[in-house]
């Protein structure tokens, strides 16, 4: 592994993840992880009863302090949150990130007409193509409904659950509303993420797509996050190794990391 920060990591304070804290930095410690970022599921409204994607803010903010004293010579732990975006719950996520001194906010989408696509409904309603336009013209209202977040998770999520996968997927016929998405993100200042659980998935890629990368790139993006979606400990730091290569080759030099919310950057050269 080349890369020793991993910004996008969940536990058991999220719904769909059984993993105690502690299992998820003894891992770390053990893959040579120095910072990791826990931002934990925040999705109110969720219409799926069997996940409660609510968030104990307050235990989880004990238990995370607690585990950031007790390994403060081992390890940089930082205090994140990923938050489902839906334009309708804006006044909530706005209360939710400024109730606690947050490093670290990723928005993400994983509803579309109140539908999750790892759920077979959704590509049992659109085909591939409909269905993957849908979801990115509700990434573009849930950034212009609430864009106080630090990065965009997985731009191309939607793809992941497709029963086809990517084989249907390309990115042109939705270039459109892909550029307005990114254009929006360098505006504002907010960084595109870089989530390697594309690869778990099988896809041969990370999410975004490198294409797209390159497209933000060319478009004068300069600011990507690294995470690896982990829900447990096997999936930390997923693939890490394949990136500094890949990054490189979509014109990137460096990725970067929040702490209080203020971005700082590390070198992807050093790491080739």
């Amino acid at each position: 592994m080349s890369i020793f920060t991993d910004f996008h990591i969940h536990s058991d304070f999220s719904g769909d993840s059984d993993a105690p804290m502690e299992s998820m930095i003894e891992e770390g410690i053990r893959l040579g992880l120095k910072t990791m970022c826990f931002t934990e599921h925040f999705d109110p409204d969720y219409p799926y009863e069997e996940i409660d994607f609510s968030l104990d803010l307050v235990r989880y903010r004990k238990t995370f302090l607690t585990l950031k004293d007790q390994y403060r010579d081992r390890i940089e732990l930082l205090f994140g949150i990923e938050l489902g975006l839906q334009p309708h719950l804006s006044d909530v996520l706005r209360q939710t990130i400024n109730a606690c001194p947050f490093d670290f906010v990723i928005g993400s989408t994983h509803l579309v007409d109140h539908m999750d696509p790892y759920y077979p409904e959704y590509f049992q309603t659109f085909s591939d193509r409909q269905g993957f336009r849908r979801y990115f013209e509700e990434v573009l209202k849930n950034l212009e409904a609430f864009s106080d977040i630090d990065t965009l998770g997985h731009l191309d999520y939607i793809v992941r659950y497709s029963p086809n996968k990517n084989q249907n997927y390309h990115w042109h016929d939705h270039q459109d509303l892909i550029d307005a998405i990114l254009r929006f993100l360098i505006d504002r200042g907010i960084s595109l993420e870089v989530n390697t659980a594309g690869l778990k998935y099988g896809l041969g890629h990370p999410n975004p797509t490198p294409e797209i990368l390159k497209r933000y790139r060319e478009l004068g993006g300069e600011h990507i996050t690294i995470g690896s979606d982990g829900h447990c400990p096997a999936h930390l730091a997923y693939d890490f190794s394949v990136l500094p290569k890949l990054l490189s080759e979509c014109g990137f030099s460096h990725y970067t990391i929040y702490r209080n919310r203020k971005p700082y950057q590390e070198s992807l050269l050093s790491t080739l």
